[in-house]
């Protein structure tokens, strides 16, 4: 794509004042988004940052807020699965607790009740679908579905002596929950996230709140990247598919501050590889910091396609469009291609008030697609 060009044709600020054209095209929002129901999300996206966007995501509201702690509680409705632990752990309505297989109980045998996704998504398409017939929501935009890889399910909220054998029972009833989605929402109308977090956990050798290792499998590069594969390859050729990669986001910090993005590129490298299907965006978070060269040298060795979009994760609410552009200026050096911005994460935990400031840090650094 060829980058605009400083001018009279300068895209211009909310205010009308022309700026000189930045050196990013296109923003992606992430998922979690800190409003509280779907349509204040979708309204306030495409107010803000409608010609930036390709995709607007339904802000994961409800019992979504806290990415996939609600799926220990769905779990744990099912015949069969138990509670770890005799005290729920709270977080607002959910409980934290992992969950088990009962003492004689199969995981092939269970029968798990809904997920979740599906009923979310398609009540948030319902929304997303009369937007755009209002003319709120710009025409060729999509509806983003977010959903998590079955491994960080599975790795955070399954006793570890149960992972290996519920895994091909939770994958199975994520799938349906996809292919429940896929045919209800029209193909060209809809772009499904993969987001990949406990990965990185595993990558980065961390260990449960138990002392175990998260990973039930020998080797963890081939076995991560293979999984996410296999998810990306889930979805028809004719939908749009994206990965977010993620460090972690809980009260803002990472479960582990990476040292460089070599572990990014070389697991992206991986899973581009190994999937069988075209990959239609890459995001990679990068840490509020780092501005430096060390940080972003790796990505020279980024091996995706030209056709992927790329979506470096470098824009913060605590320095805004400032900092932004440092991290910008500091990732030209080694990104060759064409790259959009976003947030290193889903930002639906951050404080009140944020929001708009923080979609409009994205407006001042990019150009419209």
């Amino acid at each position: 794509m060829t980058q605009p060009q400083a001018g009279s044709d300068c895209p211009a600020d909310h205010d009308g004042t022309l700026r000189v054209s930045p050196s990013a095209i296109g923003a992606h929002l992430v998922g979690s988004i800190n409003f509280d129901d779907a349509e204040t999300t979708m309204r306030t996206a495409a107010e803000h940052l409608g010609d930036r966007l390709k995709r607007i995501p339904d802000g994961e509201v409800g019992e979504r807020f806290h990415w996939i702690v609600f799926q220990a509680d769905r779990l744990g409705q099912a015949d069969g699965i138990e509670r770890v632990g005799d005290t729920p752990i709270p977080l607002r309505m959910l409980d934290m607790r992992q969950v088990r297989l009962a003492d004689g109980v199969r995981a092939e045998d269970l029968d798990l009740p809904p997920l979740g996704y599906a009923d979310a998504a398609l009540d948030s398409w319902a929304v997303f679908a009369r937007l755009k017939r209002e003319g709120v929501v710009p025409a060729g935009t999509r509806f983003q579905v977010s959903l998590p890889t079955p491994l960080g399910v599975v790795g955070s909220f399954v006793r570890a002596e149960d992972r290996a054998e519920f895994e091909p029972v939770y994958e199975r009833a994520l799938a349906a929950e996809l292919d429940r989605i896929l045919t209800e929402i029209p193909h060209d109308e809809v772009a499904i996230q993969w987001d990949a977090a406990l990965e990185f956990a595993m990558l980065e050798g961390q260990t449960s709140f138990t002392g175990q290792p998260y990973e039930w499998f020998d080797d963890v590069w081939a076995g991560t990247a293979e999984r996410l594969a296999r998810q990306i390859d889930r979805v028809p050729a004719d939908v749009e598919v994206g990965v977010h990669l993620c460090y972690g986001d809980v009260a803002e910090k990472h479960f582990v501050e990476p040292r460089d993005a070599e572990h990014l590129t070389r697991f992206a490298n991986l899973v581009v590889e190994r999937a069988r299907r075209d990959l239609t965006w890459l995001h990679l978070p990068v840490p509020i910091e780092r501005d430096d060269d060390a940080y972003f040298e790796p990505l020279e060795r980024l091996a995706i396609p030209a056709e992927t979009e790329l979506y470096l994760g470098l824009v913060h609410r605590e320095d805004g469009a400032e900092g932004a552009e440092r991290r910008i200026a500091a990732a030209r050096r080694h990104v060759s291609r064409t790259f959009g911005v976003a947030t290193e994460c889903g930002f639906g935990r951050a404080p009140e008030g944020t929001t708009v400031p923080l979609f409009e840090a994205h407006r001042a650094v990019t150009a419209s697609w």
